[in-house]
Formats: C-alpha cells, structure tokens, sequence
C-alpha cells in the first residue's frame, strides 16, 4: 500500500539497537510503525508507548499486520535472513540490521528472493554516502593528496566477547561466524568498500582460545581489492575498546581513532605529510562536512516510494558478510579464499 505520506512499517526487535533504530525513525518523519513484536516485554510496552504500535503477540502475527509497506528488522543476526525471507514472500519491503545474515547460504537464499520479487531490501549499515567525514576521506583519495595509495589498515576491537554467556547465539560459530569479524568487522568491511571498491580475495588467521566460546577471539585478514591495493583487518571482542583506519599514501598518511564519541570519547584524526630523512609527526585535522545519520533510513523510504536502488542495499550487506565467511574459510584451510562477486 504505497502512498506519499508515512510509510507504513512493523518491526521485529524494539529495544537495544532497536530502540536506536525507532528514534531515527521518528526523527525522519517518514514512517509510522503500525505494529510491533519483541521477546522482551518490557522493550515492547516502550515501543507501545512512544511509537503508538499496536503490540503483536509472535512475529507471524506480525507479518499478517494488514496494511504495512515493510517490516524493519533489528533483531540478532541468526534472525535476519529467516524474518526477512517471511517478509519478502508477504510482499513487504524490508530493512535490515548488520550483519546481514550469518551463511553463505541465507545471503544467496536473500538475493534469490530480491531478484524473485523486486522488493527493496535496505541494510542498516552506517551510510557513508551521507556521512561528512566518511566523504572528506573520499575526497582526499580522489584528488590525489595521498599521492599513491600502499595499503590501508583497519581495527575494530572490544570486550564484548568475554560477556557471552552459554546458549548466547553470539558464542555459536555457525551463527556468529569470526566473532567480532562478523558483529563490527562488517561495519569496517562496508566502510573499506566505500572508499577502494570491492575485495577479490581474503587470507585470514583466527584465534579461537582467549575465552571460552567456539567463535573467533581473535581474526586477522590480509584483503586484496579488485583495483589490486592490499591491506588489513582485524578484529577483536576480547580486548578494550577501539576502531581506528590508517591509510597510507606516498604522499601523505591518515590516522583516524574513531573512538566512542557517545561515551564522552572524543574521536581524533590526523595526517603525516612525507619528509624526507625525517620522522614525520601526526598533525590533528578535522574533516567534517554535512551528516545525516538518517541517511540510510531516507535512502530506504525514497526506494520504495520512487525506484532505484537504497544505500545500504541489500547488495553492500551481502559484500560484507560474503568477505567474512571467505575469511572463516581461509582460516581454518590455511588457504587464499576468493570471494566471489555480487
């Protein structure tokens, strides 16, 4: 039931990121969220409460909502591909959380369904397209102020992993492939891709005994780029926290710490300009610009109403995932993993 007013949305998973997701909602204007359904009761009541949603009482009384466009869903990552297929096969839009799915087999199962059905499918990853740091540094590589890029590096780490508790679906490798490569490595992964394009390749080594899940604790992998740069990722849910990126260029360096702006955490990020016989000092800059961290939710809407494609789209969800389960590979077969195209 499409029109030009809000669109009409269930959602599947109300609190924690999905308490985050309907403030973001809401400060769009863009939709409306008829119908909501969530194990936990009292995410749920809040949800009633702020969003006016009528409560459903399981997620396939959910779907039978009469009336909605879409179903947004931000539940755990074992859920995704199994509440978005039901979605897609109602004839609803959907708009997905990260990471996208948790096999190979659910990814190719997802973009059969799109291709099947034409539904527009939008992923909850950040939208780098509308994110002013995110497009200074893309600009800096366009306009050659890094003279020739080397090679780039890429850490995401926290302690997360060490508060997974038995029958947690986070400490089940089949369903949280590569451990933190999977939960925050697909946010790096989908950032790497904005700036140099696709990866062809992966070579990765795990570790899997610092805690007492089966997943990774630990994962390193070495990336080829389809344009040929090669450069790292690794990720870590058994230490303190941190996010950061270098990229490192004949002319110049960039250093970007990330950090946890929200918990009173400034970011910081600074370059290094080449000097001969020297050793270069960090420079602090800013590189700011125009955000929306709605971006991705406006994206969706504007899909679905006009036609054409979302950023993040299905397609940018299933690039990241697809380059974690090639890593997992390459891990335990000690092999270079292609990973294949989207």
């Amino acid at each position: 039931m499409a029109g030009s007013g809000k669109m009409r949305v269930a959602m599947v998973g109300v609190g924690g990121f999905g308490g985050y997701r309907r403030e973001r909602m809401r400060e769009t204007g863009l939709f409306e969220i008829v119908a909501a359904y969530d194990i936990n009761a009292g995410a749920l009541e809040r949800c009633v409460k702020e969003d006016g949603a009528k409560a459903a009482g399981s997620y396939e009384e959910l779907l039978a909502t009469p009336g909605i466009e879409a179903m947004v869903i931000a539940t755990g990552g074992k859920f995704h591909a199994p509440q978005a297929l039901a979605a897609m096969e109602r004839g609803l839009h959907v708009f997905v959380e990260k990471p996208l799915c948790s096999t190979r087999g659910e990814t190719e199962a997802l973009l059969a369904m799109q291709r099947k059905t034409g539904l527009v499918v939008g992923v909850g990853h950040n939208d780098h397209s509308h994110d002013g740091h995110s497009l200074a540094i893309r600009k800096l590589l366009e306009d050659g102020s890094f003279g020739t890029v080397a090679t780039v590096e890429k850490v995401t780490a926290h302690s997360g992993g060490l508060e997974i508790k038995p029958g947690d679906w986070r400490g089940d490798p089949d369903k949280n492939p590569g451990g933190m490569l999977f939960q925050c490595g697909c946010h790096g992964l989908h950032e790497l891709m904005f700036y140099f394009g696709p990866i062809r390749e992966v070579t990765a080594m795990m570790r899997y005994d610092v805690h007492t899940t089966l997943t990774a604790d630990v994962a390193h992998c070495i990336l080829r780029f389809q344009s040929g740069l090669i450069g790292t990722l690794s990720a870590y849910h058994v230490t303190p926290y941190r996010h950061s990126m270098s990229i490192y260029g004949t002319k110049m360096n960039l250093y970007v710490d990330s950090r946890a702006p929200s918990y009173g955490d400034p970011s910081y990020t600074a370059v290094q300009y080449r000097k001969r016989g020297i050793a270069e000092k960090h420079e602090p800059v800013t590189l700011a610009g125009p955000t929306d961290i709605c971006g991705n939710l406006r994206s969706f809407h504007k899909a679905v109403r006009e036609g054409g494609e979302p950023y993040p789209s299905l397609r940018d969800g299933a690039r990241a995932v697809m380059v974690i389960f090639a890593a997992e590979e390459s891990a335990k077969t000690g092999r270079t993993v292609p990973v294949p195209e989207i």
